[in-house]
């Protein structure tokens, strides 16, 4: 039971909690990989109906519906910002068919499931199923993020959530106009002609604003400081101006407004987008928070908990399963991302705020049951935003459809320093693509089976092209410094500034020509430009891939590696440029690092190849003699006196010297030594096998003029 404060919190107290514990909450889940929304439930609950530190209508009263409202309002303006008509592709068809088909069949699915599952009569099931078509941009973008999935099903649920969210509010609009009449005196007429009066007029203002906004920025009207704070207040005008002659039609204003606005290649987009998108996750938050702490243990009482769980079974097994396969049939997606899709609907603030106002229109039209709806959307969305949140990506990993687990590097620039790079990540486990604007510059990358794509990184041609969410991190290292710079700077929001990587640029170091720190990426340790990598490529200098273990430590591998510069470390799916060895080279078991080494070791280890692979002959060739010795029954294994036995010999005294490398005949812990103790032991990185990916990676541009195995 609650433990309420009796006093209370101040407006602003209660505004501080709720920022911190949204924030904090979406924090948490980023820290430990964690769904996002989940923690913002347990939040939400844990501050109101558990402790009673927040109760919102205590604390901040009468200005909850409005601030709920006019926040869903700039989270569907922000989503429809992402509708951009360019970038769906091939997802087009399934997605049309999941408004113009899925909508209405959801419609049908979801009030059928309420009547039969929850019970509810005919009324408070077609105005809550009309609400129910909506899958919860709010609760999808998180899921995606987390999930890694594919481009084409990651689209797809995406445009479904923030084009179906305004459609289920105006279908419940619908619903709520057929009980009106029903129950009151309205006339079919007028309340048909109040309907599509307050449709065409809520698509119109969004549109005509859209439209204004996009001139007025693109012919200079608007001082770029002015921008974000003009497209905030028309947001909230649009809403207003909308909702006050049709309620909930402001949803569908601002979705209409969003994509206008997306479409129209404005030079400043991607500025405007992001601000709404950071004040998104903030009004997110918030309004979790608001709404998981204004829930009631005795409202969540008056359900039946039996049919409330048969009613939660039937919408994600039957209902959603069913509308999604029946509207994707003739469609080019293959059955499992209609799989996925189909078992992907979790639903989030935009059900629970609308649900909770048409609840109360039907209570007060004298529909009992109508007060169900807002617990039975409050378990709907907790128990959806669960099971998705935890199933989601292994159920996408086991279709397939997911960037897969290694961690990945897109390397901006082809060179021979791009691909020795790139191979000897691969050999550590990392998902490396080489991208540039000259075709010539990836010869070598090709040459070398390194992944490829040719064209500008920032070109829409990438977006279509290039599976971003395969790749968690960026180094900038083409021949051209600004372009590196812009590429940097312009992909940091996306990906993370800790994940954006440049190699130095030339001049930096002098004062006139020093950047911002809010520009570029972060540095490699050594500061070195690509021209000074390239140089010690020309001198000799490899790439190499060292794994450490519980016996081969940090100490030994700098110890064997002197004058070696780390460039990398892997561990756990994770993938770091080495900035600052104090800081940031670990020593773990399993980690793996990416130098480059000085050239009197490369030619140590050349030589220890070509001695590795002269007693592997010398062994077989011993095998061999033993072999018929044994036939010709003249000896043991060991022929002692046999025809082989100075060949055995040989073979001893080359293991006693430690030039019988580990793999040649058996595996051993280290070599053995003159008095018959173990050595100490060796770079695990020499001589390992390929089908653990710890062999060594070397690139040599000395004479070749091109990187090897």
């Amino acid at each position: 039971m609650a433990t309420e404060l009796t006093g209370g919190l101040s407006p602003m107290q209660a505004f501080a909690v709720v920022g911190i514990a949204g924030v904090g909450a979406q924090w948490l889940a980023w820290r430990f990989r964690l769904p996002a929304i989940v923690l913002m439930l347990l939040a939400g609950l844990l501050l109101g109906p558990v402790t009673g530190i927040f109760v919102p209508s205590r604390d901040i009263g009468d200005i909850i519906p409005p601030m709920i409202s006019l926040a869903v309002a700039v989270i569907l303006f922000e989503g429809g910002l992402t509708l951009s008509l360019r970038k769906l592709a091939d997802a087009r068809p399934a997605v049309r068919r999941l408004v113009y088909i899925g909508a209405p069949l959801g419609w049908v699915m979801s009030s059928l499931a309420l009547a039969f599952g929850a019970g509810l009569g005919w009324e408070s099931a077609i105005v809550f199923g009309g609400i129910m078509i909506v899958t919860g941009p709010t609760v999808i973008a998180p899921l995606l993020r987390q999930a890694k999935l594919t481009s084409r099903p990651a689209q797809v649920l995406q445009w479904e959530g923030i084009v179906n969210d305004p459609i289920g509010a105006l279908v419940a609009v619908i619903a709520l106009e057929i009980v009106l009449v029903r129950n009151t005196g309205v006339t079919w007429g007028e309340a048909l002609g109040q309907l599509m009066l307050g449709i065409g007029f809520a698509t119109v203002i969004g549109a005509v604003v859209g439209y204004l906004v996009v001139q007025s920025f693109r012919r200079g009207w608007v001082p770029e400081y002015m921008k974000v704070p003009l497209l905030f207040v028309a947001v909230l005008g649009v809403f207003a101006g909308s909702d006050s002659l049709l309620h909930e039609s402001g949803l569908l204003a601002v979705t209409v407004m969003g994509l206008v606005i997306a479409n129209a290649d404005l030079p400043s987009y991607h500025e405007l987008h992001r601000f709404k998108e950071h004040a998104t996750i903030l009004l997110v938050s918030g309004v979790f928070i608001l709404l998981a702490a204004g829930i009631r243990f005795e409202t969540l009482a008056q359900l039946d908990w039996w049919r409330a769980g048969l009613f939660i079974a039937l919408v994600v097994l039957v209902a959603r399963p069913v509308t999604v396969l029946a509207s994707l049939i003739g469609t080019n997606l293959p059955m499992k991302e209609r799989l996925l899709i189909a078992f992907t609907g979790p639903r989030g603030v935009v059900l629970v705020a609308v649900s909770g106002i048409f609840a109360e229109r039907l209570v007060g039209e004298g529909i009992e049951d109508g007060a169900l709806i807002a617990p039975l959307a409050f378990v709907l969305v907790l128990v959806t935003v669960v099971l998705h949140g935890f199933t989601l990506a292994p159920f996408a990993r086991r279709l397939g459809l997911t960037s897969g687990e290694k961690p990945g590097l897109l390397i901006v620039g082809g060179s021979l320093f791009a691909t020795g790079l790139a191979k000897a990540l691969d050999k550590a486990g990392v998902n490396v693509l080489i991208t540039d604007t000259n075709r010539d510059h990836l010869r070598t990358a090709r040459s070398e089976a390194v992944h490829t794509f040719y064209g500008d990184i920032l070109g829409e041609a990438a977006e279509h092209n290039v599976e971003f969410i395969a790749y968690s991190g960026i180094l900038a290292a083409s021949d051209n410094d600004a372009y590196n710079t812009l590429v940097a700077t312009d992909l940091a929001p996306e990906f993370g500034r800790e994940n954006i990587w440049q190699l130095a640029r030339h001049k930096e170091d002098r004062a006139r020509h020093a950047l911002p720190t809010q520009l570029g990426g972060q540095t490699i340790d050594g500061n070195r430009t690509l021209a000074q990598y390239l140089d010690l490529l020309a001198d000799g200098w490899i790439f190499r891939t060292t794994r450490l273990t519980e016996e081969y430590r940090l100490a030994d591998w700098q110890a064997a590696r002197e004058g070696a510069v780390p460039l990398a470390q892997v561990q756990n799916e994770k993938l770091w440029f080495i900035g600052s060895l104090e800081d940031d080279l670990v020593d773990r078991p399993d980690t793996r690092i990416v130098s480059l080494l000085p050239p009197d070791i490369a030619q140590q280890i050349e030589r220890e190849h070509e001695a590795q692979a002269k007693p592997g002959e010398s062994a077989r060739e011993v095998a061999r003699e033993e072999a018929e010795a044994v036939k010709r029954g003249q000896g043991s294994g060991s022929v002692p006196g046999g025809d082989s036995a100075a060949g055995a010999d040989r073979l001893r005294d080359q293991a006693k010297d430690g030039d019988l490398k580990d793999g040649d005949l058996i595996e051993t812990e280290g070599d053995l030594s003159d008095d018959g103790r173990p050595a100490p032991q060796r770079d695990p990185d020499e001589g390992l096998s390929d089908d653990d990916d710890e062999a060594a990676n070397e690139v040599r541009s000395a004479d070749a003029g091109k990187p090897r195995d």
